[in-house]
Parts: structure tokens; C-alpha cells; sequence
């Protein structure tokens, strides 16, 4: 009897322990997932080294990858390609009014134009995470699952400055999804994945790894691209990247035409919290905003800032009111770490900054003369385009000298002058020639710069900026402060 209920005891406890394990493994359904997509656990952990085949995960992920066929409607206006035939010189021909009837030219016309591309569904309902210029101004977007399954969608929400959409197809079954991943988490080497529809051959695999991190390709204002070699192909775009353990990591996205093994796709942490807003409101209406300007670290600012390494990002502009400006930010500032993520270059701090909730307080650590120091600021909502840099204007003076150290002859600004540049009198003064072969022209200063510090002094006359530069020698590095179209900015040179 006694050894009947231990057996009983054990079985129950096997049970149990079946249960939490078959959940950790990803076994069974959390009831408790989020509505808009299902996030990995991140139980399983990636492979590492070489896998011996990629065709489990891809079995496992491939019903969830969709292709996506787009039709939009365009307006034309056909031409006569016989104008001016028979007559000379490209005037008037014979056939001229004959050609223009037949061809119907000046007459416009609707044409279908169409395009592909690729997307992966986010929940069972049938939500799917695409880019934005896939589906942008599209009339009919039909997707097709590996079944060969066609449906019609419509576009959820869109945003074009990261690149991302959401859209939505209706099944009369649940649909099968992908988890999304943690793309703070690949490192450069890593094995990735990518599932799509290159040149409309549909769910083509191709696998590669890892090249680069945080890539700005100029695409958008929040560039921070995963650099890969697996092949990305035009109709790739808006499909997933894989890890090895089947989790998104990110939406491919972009290819440079001209070279070979150089894909990119948006980290999926991105998305990850840009997807409700899209959901919800359709755009992405709350973007975190710090209200600075930003520029690289380069190794002369560096060393002109007392740095062994070009790192971080240096703000050259505060705009008043804004959320750094009531934390105590200063211009010259660099900043190291944001809300606990190493900023190695300017291009880091932009996407981490956006993706952060208003109202969020984020402990910032920066670099001010020398030393290290953390501010606290509470990142509020971005303003309107424009809105942000209302009220901000260069200040200037009146007179002109001669710096030669600098190879810059500068001179204050007189009443008309400052207004005829749209700027108020009372700071810095105005770069009007550059001297030839000199290391102001080799740093790329130009004449019309606003020249506002020296080696962190303020400059509001010639005078002050003679006293600036009098005691600068041959072989020193020196770093300016300029205003140009609008934006301020460091310049770091070598005298």
C-alpha cells in the first residue's frame, strides 16, 4: 500500500514536471501572449557553430511567411511615336494628326502597375509585418502562403520613416505565425535566415550571417541596419530574418544593387514597439524626442576633446524648451550611454531615442570636460515636423580682421547684414574668406559659416574671437563651432 501511493506521488510530480518543460520548450501555447504578435521566451537558445542543415527551421517558420502582390493604378499619356515624321526638322509632319488620333496621345490613361515583395504573419488572426514600401499606395494587395492559400489584404497602419507596415488578412481558421525575437541579442558572425519572394520565386531560403551591426545607409532618419551576406534579392523586401532558433530577428529591407553580399533588414526590436501604434492608430503618433543635434566623434574632435578614441555622440545644437535642455545638457556634450545602451557613434543615439515611450525617464551618460556624469531626462513626445527648431536663430556682430594661425579672415555683422541673413545681432561672427591651401579649407570650413566657438569659448566679436586664436600654435588641434543651413555643427582640424 505504501510503496502503491509513492508510485502515485512520483507519477504526479513527473506530470507537473512534464508540463513546465514542455512550456519552456515552446510546447505548449502561452494563453497570456500579446494580442498584436507572439514574442519568443527566449528559452531556446540560438545555435552555435555551423548548423548541418537549416531545413527543420525553415519547415518549422515557412507556412508563416507570405508573399505579397500589389496592384496600383497609374496614370499615363501616350505619345506618337511617328511626330514629325515626313516633315522636316521636327516640325509638323503629314501623319501627324493620323498618329495622335491612333495613338490617343495627350489623352491620359490608367494602367495597372505591379510590384512584389514578402511579409510574415505576427498572430494567428492574421496581422502581417511587411515594409512600407512594399504596400504604399498600393489599390489591391493579395498575399499567398506556401499552401499556394491566396487572400486579400488591407493596410493596418504604415510608417515611412522607419519603413514598416502592418496588414491584415482574414482566414475563416487560425493562421500560422512567427515569434518575434530579440535583435539587441545577434552578434556580428551570428547564422541568420532569410525566407522571401526574390524576383516573385516564392519562399526562397537563403542563409548567411551576420556582417555589421547599427549600418546608416542614408535610407531614412533612423537608420540602424543588421548588415548580412545571405542573398537579398528585389521582392525579398518585408520578409523575416531568422535566427537559428526560428525567431524574427529582423525585416529585410535593403540591398546595394551594385555589390554582392550586402543585404540589410531592420532589427525587429524596432518594430516590436512601433506595432501597436500601427495597430491602434494606423501611424505612429508617440515618438520619443531629446531635442538635440547630433554628429560624429571624429579622431581630430577627439583628440581636440582630450579622448584617446572617436566614441560616442556629440551634441552640437540644444533646441530650447526641449527635453535635454531642462535636463541640463550642454553643447560640446557627449553622450556614452543611453537608458543603459553604449553609443559607439552619433547614428546610435537616433532609433534608441525614437523608440522610447514619452514620459519614460532615461538616465543618460555623458562625457563634459573630461569627466564622466549621468543626467536623468524624461524623453517627451516628438514635435510636428518644423516645430521642433521654432525660434532658433544664429546671433552675430559687427567688423572684420584677419586670423592667420586659422586661415580664416572673419567679420561681425551691422544691422542690415543681420537681417538680410535672417539672424539676430549679439554672438558670433561671420566667416568671410577662407584662405587657399590652409587647414580651415582642408577641414572643409567655407565662406558664410557662422563661426560661434573656439576650443569651447564663445565668439561674439572679432575681438573675441582674436583672443580666441591668439595663443593656438603650429601642430595644435582646434575645434570650431558653425552654423550652416540651419544646423550646428563641430569641426575638428590640425593647424
Amino acid at each position: 500500500m505504501h510503496s502503491k501511493r509513492t508510485l502515485t506521488v512520483i507519477a504526479v510530480m513527473m506530470f507537473v514536471a512534464g508540463i513546465l518543460f514542455a512550456s519552456k520548450m515552446g510546447w505548449i501555447t502561452d494563453s497570456g501572449a500579446k494580442d498584436y504578435f507572439h514574442e519568443s521566451s527566449g528559452a531556446a537558445a540560438p545555435l552555435t557553430g555551423a548548423p548541418s542543415s537549416f531545413a527543420g527551421m525553415v519547415k518549422k517558420v515557412g507556412p508563416a511567411v507570405v508573399n505579397i502582390y500589389t496592384t496600383k493604378k497609374v496614370t499615363v499619356r501616350p505619345f506618337n511615336p511617328f511626330k514629325g515624321f515626313g516633315g522636316q526638322f521636327g516640325q509638323q509632319g503629314p501623319s501627324d494628326d493620323f498618329f495622335d488620333r491612333f495613338f490617343n496621345e495627350g489623352q491620359p490613361m490608367q494602367r495597372e502597375q505591379h510590384s512584389l515583395g514578402s511579409g510574415f504573419v505576427i498572430n494567428e488572426k492574421g496581422l502581417i509585418l511587411t515594409n512600407n514600401h512594399v504596400v504604399a499606395d498600393a489599390d489591391e494587395i493579395n498575399v499567398q502562403f506556401s499552401n499556394e492559400k491566396k487572400y486579400p489584404a488591407k493596410i493596418v497602419g504604415t510608417d515611412a520613416k522607419t519603413d514598416i507596415a502592418v496588414i491584415k488578412v482574414s482566414a475563416d481558421k487560425d493562421l500560422p505565425y512567427v515569434q518575434l525575437g530579440d535583435s539587441d541579442k545577434l552578434e556580428i558572425g551570428d547564422w541568420v535566415v532569410a525566407v522571401g519572394n526574390p524576383f516573385g520565386l516564392d519562399h526562397t531560403v537563403t542563409a548567411g550571417i551576420v556582417s555589421a551591426k547599427g549600418r546608416n545607409i542614408q535610407a531614412g532618419p533612423y537608420d540602424n541596419f543588421i548588415q548580412i551576406d545571405a542573398s537579398i534579392n528585389p521582392g525579398n523586401s518585408g520578409g523575416p530574418l531568422f535566427n537559428t532558433s526560428g525567431e524574427v530577428v529582423g525585416i529585410n529591407t535593403a540591398i546595394f544593387a551594385a555589390g554582392q553580399g550586402l543585404g540589410f533588414a531592420s532589427p525587429i526590436n524596432m518594430a516590436k514597439k512601433l506595432v501597436p501604434q500601427l495597430v491602434e492608430k494606423g501611424r505612429v503618433t508617440d515618438r520619443g524626442w531629446l531635442g538635440v543635434q547630433v554628429q560624429e566623434v571624429t579622431e581630430e574632435l577627439a583628440k581636440s576633446f582630450g579622448l584617446e578614441e572617436g566614441k560616442g555622440a556629440l551634441i552640437g545644437e540644444i533646441i530650447g524648451g526641449s527635453p535635454a535642455e531642462k535636463a541640463g545638457f550642454k553643447r560640446g556634450d557627449i553622450v556614452l550611454k543611453f537608458d543603459g545602451h553604449d553609443i559607439s557613434k552619433s547614428t546610435d543615439l537616433p532609433p534608441l531615442v525614437v523608440s522610447t515611450p514619452a514620459g519614460k525617464s532615461v538616465e543618460v551618460e555623458i562625457l563634459r570636460d573630461g569627466k564622466k556624469q549621468s543626467l536623468t531626462v524624461v524623453i517627451a513626445k516628438q514635435p510636428s515636423d518644423g516645430e521642433a527648431e521654432s525660434g532658433e536663430k544664429e546671433r552675430a556682430g559687427s567688423g572684420q580682421k584677419q586670423a592667420e594661425v586659422l586661415g580664416l579672415v572673419v567679420k561681425n555683422l551691422g544691422v542690415e547684414e543681420a537681417h538680410r541673413f535672417g539672424i539676430k545681432q549679439g554672438a558670433g561672427v561671420l566667416v568671410s574668406r577662407v584662405e587657399p591651401g590652409s587647414a580651415a579649407e582642408e577641414a572643409g570650413i567655407i565662406p558664410g559659416d557662422l563661426l560661434m566657438e573656439v576650443n569651447g569659448k564663445a565668439v561674439d566679436s572679432v575681438a573675441s574671437f582674436e583672443k580666441a586664436t591668439s595663443g593656438l600654435k603650429k601642430g595644435a588641434f582646434v575645434r570650431l563651432l558653425i552654423r550652416r543651413d540651419n544646423e550646428t555643427i563641430y569641426v575638428a582640424f590640425k593647424i
